[in-house]
């Protein structure tokens, strides 16, 4: 393994310390603690996943399989199942691993969605820097018009980064926004553009619906660029994003997420849960504040964090 390869491994087993304490920490007192596999041992187990947010859905899949496993290859030992649920682990993840995003691309708009507070804004800024680092031509296009804050923030990152930002004032259509954030990228050859959008509105049937608008504006107005909708979930709210997924997902058609703020929860487990229900590829995960903590996800370093 080279060094910078070394360097982001250490990074994201320190960011994932917290999910590896609360997880892998009272399985190993299971698979070490009882002596065989019995309905008790299940049961623990099964305990054991779902208040590590594992989600009650993964963990039946999970133990079932294990169940299977178990009977099928005559093991009777705990310990010798632990890696068994490991290499099981590991092939869930493997049908969300990273669609590499290509920070040397060209002809792209990403849309951003999430619930306010997920960290949309930091993500897009990340994002923003790693594609000018490599010489591509950055726009932004503040599409969250309902809060004043949230142009401001982007804005802000836009000068320190030394990229445009299209906006208009607060409270305008963010279909508006959009609109004129594509024109402008057409109009200046912008090879990357990232559109940041609302998170909140009174109800969730109006937020979903203005995001469905803002999507319709941007289909027409792609130019030979292609589209892909992330969508920002924070891990430190557990079972909250599995319900985000699906919200989001049934409206939008989500291609890629990004789970952020892993460096700060225990919640870890949550990253299974969705990868269980959705199979969404995730694009990116958070284990940190620099722009180099927002790593791809990759199943098989996600799995040897956690578990070596």
């Amino acid at each position: 393994m080279s060094d910078t390869k070394q360097n982001i491994f250490a990074k994201l087993k320190m960011g994932l310390s917290r999910t590896k304490e609360n997880l892998v920490g009272n399985l190993e007192h299971i698979f070490v603690g009882f002596s065989r596999i019995d309905e008790t041992f299940y049961s623990d187990l099964e305990d054991t996943l779902i208040m590590a947010d594992v989600g009650v859905e993964a963990t039946g899949f999970l133990v079932e399989r294990l169940r299977r496993i178990a009977k099928e290859r005559n093991i009777t030992d705990p310990v010798q199942l632990k890696q068994v649920f490991v290499e099981e682990i590991q092939r869930i993840l493997e049908t969300v691993n990273s669609k590499l995003l290509d920070f040397n691309d060209r002809n792209k708009v990403y849309l951003i969605v999430g619930v306010n507070g997920v960290g949309k804004t930091t993500t897009i800024a990340k994002l923003a820097a790693r594609f000018k680092e490599n010489g591509r031509q950055v726009l932004l296009v503040a599409g969250d018009t309902f809060r004043a804050a949230a142009t401001e923030q982007l804005m802000l990152w836009g000068e320190r980064l030394g990229i445009p930002v299209i906006h208009h004032r607060e409270g305008a259509d963010p279909a508006a926004v959009v609109f004129d954030g594509m024109a402008a990228a057409n109009a200046r050859k912008a090879d990357i553009v990232i559109i940041d959008t609302a998170g909140r509105l009174h109800t969730k049937i109006n937020l979903m619906e203005e995001l469905k608008k803002v999507k319709r504006v941007v289909a027409p107005n792609l130019g030979e660029r292609s589209l892909e909708t992330l969508l920002v979930l924070d891990a430190t709210t557990g079972q909250n994003a599995v319900n985000q997924t699906k919200v989001f997902h049934e409206a939008l058609q989500v291609d890629g997420l990004i789970l952020t703020k892993l460096d700060g929860t225990a919640k870890g487990g949550i990253t299974l849960a969705i990868a269980n229900q959705f199979k969404i590829p995730i694009f990116f995960i958070g284990v940190g504040e620099k722009k180099e903590d927002l790593q791809p996800f990759e199943a098989l370093a996600f799995t040897q964090a956690l578990f070596e």
